[in-house]
């Protein structure tokens, strides 16, 4: 029996060490530049793995709520993933090579006029 509560209390002890190790919860926002329903439905869509926790993206606001697993992934690399689909944010321009295999003709009307004015 004494065995038995020794053995009870390190597994115990062993797994409350091994859940702090695990990988903390971050919660953050950027903007990303989008348009339409389509471009929420791509953006968040682009956020769908596992080391996302929830991304919402607001269409009046341009900003991405997010929350995910540190250091399982980065925002640098969040960022890259929605570049890839076609969407700049704050920091990660999107490749303009592929931007026509992402958006509708509105959004790449409407993306470079924002890029003409900025420039």
């Amino acid at each position: 029996m004494k065995t038995t509560l020794i053995v009870f209390a390190l597994i115990i002890s062993l797994s409350s060490f091994l859940s702090a190790q695990e990988d903390t919860v971050k919660e953050a926002e950027f903007k990303v530049f989008g348009n339409c329903a389509s471009c929420k439905s791509r953006i968040e869509k682009s956020m769908k793995i596992k080391e996302v926790k929830s991304a919402r993206w607001d269409k009046q606001t341009k900003m991405l709520s997010i929350t995910y697993f540190s250091p399982a992934i980065t925002l640098d690399s969040l960022q890259q993933r929605i570049a890839a689909v076609g969407h700049d944010t704050e920091n990660i321009k999107q490749q303009t090579r592929c931007i026509r295999s992402f958006l509708p003709a509105v959004c790449i009307a409407t993306q470079r006029s924002l890029t003409n004015l900025s420039t």
